[in-house]
């Protein structure tokens, strides 16, 4: 029975204010019932107006924390998230190449609602040359996709080709998130390893409470993987639980809210192939 409960690692910054970043992806954890774990490379000092100042963690103490969860636990799941600098990604992949935490789901945070940048710019080569091929899931929304390969993405056929592009710089699975587009409905495209290909789509929801959508919607991958879904059932749940954990509104803080982590799936998520 030794370590047989599913368990998943959150590589990423902590958010005092408790919508994004590690407290978001070990509620979405939780919420999936799967048991969560974190490395911490960044500290944030955060609340619902946006983020007041950030703090790398020193590398030795990230090396620290992978070598004690190695050598402890059987993590079948891990995902990135707020990554600081260049130092800091290149730390994350080196150790990532030593341990074996299963599948690898990218997601590429660069700013914050309020505007703070949590990925310094030089930092974005070394997510293309050295994460992104370590990936087996990368999940960008358009902004952050749009920096990665350093182009204008509007229309669906542009989010198609840049899923196409992020997939030959070496991740397996592309979803390239469309929350930030102009279209009525919010779709994503997402692109498997095996040549695949869907959009999933959902109603467009008017509401401030959208902070940690990406956290959240990576974080429930990563839990339905470490439990052995499939993974394309498993990028569906995600989709639909983060579709609801914004449409079951709560209420914290004055600026741009969290989701609601203890939201019940309801199935309003379309797949369109």
């Amino acid at each position: 029975m030794i370590n047989s409960t599913p368990q998943v690692v959150t590589i990423a910054g902590s958010d005092s204010g408790g919508g994004a970043g590690i407290q978001a992806d070990l509620k979405t954890f939780q919420a999936r019932q799967a048991f969560g774990m974190s490395i911490v490379v960044a500290l944030t000092a955060q609340n619902t107006y946006g983020v007041q100042e950030s703090l790398a963690i020193p590398s030795g103490f990230i090396d620290a924390q992978f070598q004690s969860l190695a050598a402890d636990f059987e993590i079948k799941a891990a995902k990135t998230g707020m990554l600081a600098d260049t130092e800091h990604v290149e730390t994350v992949v080196e150790n990532l190449k030593k341990v074996d935490f299963g599948t690898l789901i990218v997601d590429p945070v660069m700013v914050a609602k309020g505007g703070h940048h949590l990925l310094q710019r030089d930092a974005v080569q070394t997510i293309k040359e050295q994460l992104l091929p370590l990936a087996s899931i990368v999940t960008p929304n358009l902004p952050e996709a749009e920096i990665l390969l350093e182009k204008s993405i509007k229309t669906n056929q542009d989010m198609m080709e840049a899923a196409k592009e992020l997939q030959s710089l070496g991740a397996k699975t592309v979803i390239v998130k469309g929350g930030h587009s102009q279209n009525k409905e919010a779709a994503d495209f997402v692109l498997l390893e095996n040549g695949e290909q869907f959009w999933l789509s959902a109603p467009r929801i008017k509401t401030n409470n959208t902070h940690g959508t990406g956290d959240t919607f990576s974080a429930c991958i990563a839990a339905e993987l470490a439990k052995g879904t499939s993974l394309k059932d498993a990028i569906v749940i995600g989709r639909e639980f983060i579709q609801a954990a914004i449409s079951q509104e709560i209420f914290v803080g004055h600026g741009h809210g969290p989701t609601n982590h203890w939201a019940q799936i309801n199935n309003s998520v379309t797949m369109i192939k």
